[in-house]
């Protein structure tokens, strides 16, 4: 079934199985960001390496009376119903499932959802939060969707009926799950899963530690200036951008190898290439923090998204960890707990009583 068989697909929820759930994770982008941002991938072609991690997107539906269409967000607490056979306008209240269901043409269903991280955080959770609604409303369907056919439809709701700026890497990233390979170019998006051990993928989260700077920001004003300058043939960010790609290949091989300090080594040097692709990418705070667990002992790091705030991802040895956390959180730094997810987007049914009215 593809997505557009299943916009017109009836909804095929079992009695007996009410409530449907679904969980998308968010990722860390280790290298390659940017060179998913059209036009950059059209022209020259990118890749990204990622890996998801146990944080997740959540979204629970279940039939709703009135044909009506009720979507609550628990991250922004707020609520808003739709007709269920569309044609309002977007009015700015959660949008982007009002966008999803109109693709679906769902009817009469009460959706909730919430997000581990807020948006802005560089954690892909709106990309996040489509595939997990998509994933959702397919399952309901009875529909039997590729990732590849998630991410190609979250892309769609999210860059061309909503026209948020942004790169490719995140939906994809959301809907494979786990350490990938992501390239991009004229000709599509291809995702190699990458064979890792389970032995050396516990040595590299025991060198990771993952910040929360505490603050959030608007990545698509810093991809938009990133994208005029891609428009523009800007040499510099040409340049830089190839650079990054070349990076991120060395990170993969280094990786696989098992290099793990090499893998370190070269996550600054992305960093600096990063910091050159936009005027926003970093900030007072981001350069404090930085400069401190790199003085405690950090190798490399960088923020993860398209930059200004969120979360700074960092390459510590084993034996610096407690100092470089502690530098971080002296300056107002939240260290994060996370684990690698290796399992990708997916959904499950429940019964009715187990969704409790308020």
């Amino acid at each position: 079934m593809t997505p557009a068989d299943l916009e017109s697909a009836p909804e095929m929820l079992a009695a007996e199985q009410d409530v449907v759930r679904s969980r998308a994770p968010l990722r860390i982008s280790f290298c390659g960001g940017g060179t998913d941002v059209p036009p950059y991938p059209e022209r020259y072609g990118g890749c990204v390496l990622s890996s998801t991690i146990d944080k997740y997107a959540y979204v629970s539906i279940r039939p709703y009376a009135d044909q009506q269409i009720r979507v609550y967000s628990e991250d922004t607490g707020v609520e808003a119903t739709f007709d269920a056979h569309g044609g309002e306008a977007l009015n700015g209240k959660l949008d982007l499932a009002q966008a999803i269901f109109r693709r679906f043409r769902a009817t009469a269903v009460d959706c909730f959802m919430h997000n581990d991280a807020p948006p802005g955080s560089g954690l892909g959770s709106s990309s996040a939060m489509i595939v997990a609604l998509i994933t959702a409303l397919a399952r309901e369907r009875g529909a039997q969707l590729t990732p590849y056919q998630v991410a190609e439809f979250a892309y769609a709701v999210e860059r061309e009926d909503l026209r948020i700026v942004g790169g490719l890497q995140d939906q994809y990233a959301s809907a494979f799950g786990g350490f990938n390979f992501i390239e991009f170019s004229a000709d599509g998006v291809l995702v190699t899963p990458l064979r890792i051990s389970d032995d050396a993928i516990a040595e590299l989260h025991y060198h990771l530690i993952l910040c929360f700077t505490g603050k959030t920001r608007l990545s698509s004003n810093i991809v938009a200036e990133q994208m005029r300058r891609v428009v523009a043939s800007e040499q510099t960010i040409v340049d830089n951008l190839g650079k990054t790609k070349a990076l991120t290949i060395a990170m993969k091989r280094e990786l696989l190898k098992g290099r793990l300090l090499d893998f370190g080594a070269l996550l600054d040097e992305a960093w600096a290439l990063k910091r050159t692709l936009a005027t926003n990418v970093s900030n007072d705070t981001i350069d404090e923090l930085y400069a401190a667990a790199k003085g405690a002992g950090a190798i490399g790091g960088k923020i993860l998204g398209a930059g200004g705030g969120g979360y700074l991802l960092f390459f510590t040895p084993f034996n610096r960890r407690a100092r470089v956390r502690e530098r971080l959180e002296q300056l107002g730094g939240r260290v994060v707990d996370f684990q690698f997810d290796q399992q990708g987007a997916r959904s499950w049914c429940v019964p009715r009583e187990l969704w409790a009215d308020a």
